[in-house]
This record gives structure tokens, sequence and C-alpha cells, in this order.
């Protein structure tokens, strides 16, 4: 995680270059989606849209255009530095394919970022995860693990949770869930730009060991998607096996 210790430090760099600010996707969207995405609307951009903003609404809601044409008609709206294309996006996020929802969002911030962008006459730069963010906060999914095969015991579950409050909050960040599962406790919480990101979640891991060696060394952090129990325990035996190898 080195790389994103430093991802304001990035930002700064480039917002000093452009005079812009940024924007956070705050929805949870699919890595893989977003790429495909942005992929097709830097084709589609190849060749401007010059057409009719409201016959492009309409065929938009119109029941006989396939789901395809739909995506299309998305994010040729995005392009469109009109109130009215922003709206019409938005209500499709609510009102429109569910199939299409998650693809309708990332049109949305496209189409607000192009506004605020006009509207503000400066750059914007546009920061997405799978796992989304608020404001000038990105979102980690977080796991530590149990010394113990058996799992945490109460005790220790409550040591966790108390220290994981703590330490967030003297980090600036929020934590939105916290989960114990047998031998796993997994966090999702949001982490300001400016912290580093591993601070917080190393102080927690210091914090409860310094009580008693109940964690095992070391903890995942992920902001791609929320692990599984079983996909937590499938990467930890990933990693034992290559130190199995280098042994």
């Amino acid at each position: 995680m080195d790389d994103n210790d430093n991802i304001f430090e990035r930002i700064q760099e480039i917002l000093g270059k452009t005079g812009g600010g940024y924007s956070i996707l705050e929805q949870q969207v699919d890595v893989n989606l977003q790429m495909e995405y942005f992929n097709f609307s830097r084709e589609r951009r190849e060749k401007p849209f010059l057409g009719d903003m409201l016959i492009l609404i309409n065929d938009l809601y119109n029941d006989k255009s396939s789901v395809e044409a739909k995506r299309g008609f998305l994010v040729d709206l995005a392009s469109v530095d009109k109130p009215e294309a922003y709206r019409a996006i938005e209500k499709f996020v609510t009102d429109g394919l569910p199939e299409l929802k998650d693809w309708a969002i990332l049109a949305l911030q496209e189409s607000r970022m192009l506004l605020e962008s006009r509207l503000l006459d400066e750059e914007q730069i546009f920061i997405s995860t799978g796992l989304g963010g608020q404001k000038d906060k990105l979102r980690y999914f977080v796991a530590y693990v149990s010394i113990s095969e058996e799992g945490f015991t109460a005790g220790q579950r409550n040591a966790l949770e108390s220290e994981v409050k703590f330490c967030l909050a003297r980090h600036e960040s929020l934590l939105e869930t916290f989960v114990v599962e047998g031998k796993f406790a997994m966090l999702l919480a949001l982490v300001p730009l400016h912290v580093p990101v591993q601070d917080p979640f190393k102080m927690i891991l210091n914090e409860c060991n310094a009580l008693g060696e109940f964690i095992r060394e070391g903890f995942i952090i992920t902001n791609v998607k929320i692990l599984s129990p079983e996909e937590i325990q499938a990467y930890l035996d990933e990693q034992d096996r290559k130190m199995g190898v280098q042994e």
C-alpha cells in the first residue's frame, strides 16, 4: 500500500499544474465496469455528439431502445454541458434499467464534472475506486486475523472494536461497519486523502497487541472490493504458500 500513502501528494501535484479541484466517486462500482465505461466513453468521444439533446433523452427512455443503445445514450448525455442532460441521467439512475444503474452512476459523475468544470472554469480530477468514498475520504476494507484458529474471544473483540473507533477518530477517519466472523475481524472505514492510509490501521494493530498478542502481524487492506472470509482465507493460504516456497 506504499503507493496509496502518497495519493494526496500526487493529487496536489496534479492540481498545482492544472489549478483545478477533484471529485470522488461516492458509490461502490465494480472496478472492471469502471474500466469498461471509461474505455467506452473515450472511444465514443472520438466522434463528438452533435445531435438533439431532447431526442437523445427520449431515446434513452424509449422501451424499444436496446440495453446496448442506452449505454451509448448515457455516455452521449454525459458529454452535454446542460443541466437538463444531468437531470435526465440522474433520473435514470433511480428509475432506469437496474442492470444499467452502475453505468448510469458513472455517466452522472462524468456529467457533474463537466458542468462543474464549465461553471468554475477549472479542470476537475476524477478519483474512483471500487469501494467509492465520501467528500474528501476514500473507503477501505480492512481485515485483521486472530492468532488463534478458534477466533477472537469476546474480550478481544471488544478491545479491538474499541481501538478501531479510537484510532480512526485520531486520524479523522470514520468507521462504517465492524464485523467479526470466526478468526477474521473486518471493517469498512472512510479515510481522508491527506492521511497516509496505513497509519490508522497500523496503530490499531499495535495498540491491540500491546494489550496482549492476539492479532496476527499485518493486515489486509483494499479499496477495490469487500472480501468474503473465504477470499481472505484464500489470500492468506497463497501468502503462506509463497513464504514456504521462499524458505
